[in-house]
C-alpha cells in the first residue's frame, strides 16, 4: 500500500475525478451513518450493548492503531513527492496532521476508555486511510494556493477556528480523562470549559476543527470530510446528552448536547 502510495505521489498529477468521486462518497457515508444510526450509536464506549460478544482491543492500542494512518499517509506522500504545493503542504501539516498527532502519540496513551470492538477499530482505521490519502493528494497536488492565499480572511479566519476547536477538544478530554481514576469504569457528570453548556463538549471542538479546516483551505474534499464528522459526532452528542439525563437526576437543565443554549 505505501508503495503504491509512493509511485501515485512521485507522479505528480492530480487525480482531480477520484478527488471528487471520494469526497462526495465521504458525504454520502456520512449522511448514511446519520441515517443509519438514527435510533443507536455505533457500539463503543458507554453505548456498547451490555451482551457484546466481539472480539474486544485495549483502548489505547486501538485509537493508536485506528488513528495512525490519517498521520503516516499525508507524511508518506510528503517524502515520496519530488514536488507539492508549498501552501498546500504547510496547511497539511498545520491542521490535518497536528489533530491526528495529537490523536495518535497524545490522546491514545492517556485515554481510559473502555476496550474496542475490533471491527470498530478495523472500520475507523481504513476511513482514516482513505481518508489521510484524500486529504493529503488533494493539498500537495491539486489545491492552488496563490501567494495572496495567507493574507485572506478565509485563511485567517479557518486556521483561527481549526485552533480554538482544537483546544476545546483537548481541554474537553482532559476533563473527561480526569473525571474517573485508573481503571475506575463509572460515568460522572463531566463539569468546566464548554461542559458547563453542553454534554458533548469534546465533540464540538472537533467539529469547529474540521469546518476551521474546511474555510482554510476552501475545498470539496475538506467540506466533505468537515460534513462527515458533524454527521458522524453530532449524533453521538446527542446520545451522550440523553444517556446524562437518563443516569442523572441532577443533571443540570440547561446544558445542551452539541450547540450552546440550542441544540
Amino acid at each position: 500500500m505505501l508503495s503504491f502510495l509512493a509511485a501515485q505521489a512521485l507522479k505528480m498529477h492530480c487525480h482531480e475525478n477520484l478527488v471528487n468521486y471520494f469526497s462526495c462518497g465521504i458525504i454520502l457515508v456520512g449522511f448514511g451513518h446519520l441515517v443509519h444510526h438514527k435510533k443507536a450509536q455505533t457500539a463503543y464506549g458507554r453505548h456498547m450493548p451490555l451482551s457484546q460478544t466481539a472480539k474486544m482491543v485495549p483502548a489505547r492500542l486501538a485509537w493508536f492503531l485506528q488513528e495512525m494512518p490519517a498521520l503516516l499517509i499525508p507524511l508518506v506522500l510528503m517524502l515520496t513527492s519530488a514536488k507539492t504545493s508549498s501552501v498546500g503542504k504547510y496547511l497539511l501539516l498545520t491542521t490535518f496532521c497536528l489533530h491526528y498527532f495529537q490523536r495518535t502519540f497524545v490522546y491514545s496513551f492517556l485515554t481510559r476508555g473502555q476496550p474496542f470492538p475490533l471491527g470498530v477499530m478495523v472500520a475507523g482505521g481504513f476511513f482514516c486511510l482513505i481518508n489521510g490519502l484524500l486529504q493529503g493528494h488533494y493539498l500537495l497536488h491539486c489545491a492552488h494556493f496563490d501567494e495572496e492565499w495567507s493574507f485572506g480572511c478565509r485563511y485567517k479566519m479557518g486556521l483561527m477556528m481549526f485552533y480554538v476547536g482544537m483546544a476545546v477538544n483537548i481541554q474537553s478530554d482532559y476533563i473527561l480523562r480526569n473525571l474517573r481514576k485508573p481503571k475506575e469504569v463509572v460515568y460522572k457528570i463531566p463539569a468546566g470549559g464548554l461542559f458547563e453548556y453542553v454534554s458533548g463538549a469534546n465533540y464540538l471542538g472537533e467539529i469547529v476543527e474540521w469546518f476551521g479546516y474546511a474555510v482554510a483551505t476552501w475545498s470539496l474534499p475538506t467540506l466533505s470530510f468537515a460534513v462527515f464528522s458533524l454527521c458522524f459526532i453530532g449524533p453521538r452528542a446527542h446520545y451522550h446528552h440523553r444517556f446524562y439525563q437518563e443516569k442523572f437526576k441532577e443533571y443540570p437543565r440547561f446544558r445542551k448536547a452539541l450547540i450552546p443554549f440550542i441544540f
